[in-house]
């Protein structure tokens, strides 16, 4: 049957890069390493749940896992998902400000 995800089992972490730096203070953009299954309106309720911000628009890229190699044993790391999501003008999220 239909089991309602929690928004903490949505998003799973923030992406701390440069490059999400940069979104952050160009676009207003901040980035999250979501949920495989969740889709963009999912991923919209959680970040206004768990942040109290309110979100204009979500982006998702999926990212496949690399064929990795140790010596004649072979493996792969896993599939992921990150979102952008971007904040309504006048929101701000501080992530990890004053650390």
């Amino acid at each position: 049957m239909f089991k309602m995800k929690s928004s903490y089992d949505i998003i799973i972490s923030p992406l701390l890069t440069e490059k999400g730096n940069t979104l952050k203070e160009t676009g207003n953009k901040v980035l999250f390493k979501v949920a495989k299954d969740a889709n963009k309106i999912e991923i919209k309720k959680a970040v206004e749940d768990i942040f109290k911000v309110k979100a204009e628009g979500v982006t998702t890229i999926n990212y496949k896992g690399k064929k990795k190699r140790l010596g004649r044993f072979e493996g792969r790391r896993p599939d992921w998902k990150k979102a952008i999501v971007t904040l309504k003008k006048g929101e701000k999220l501080d992530i990890i400000e004053g650390v």
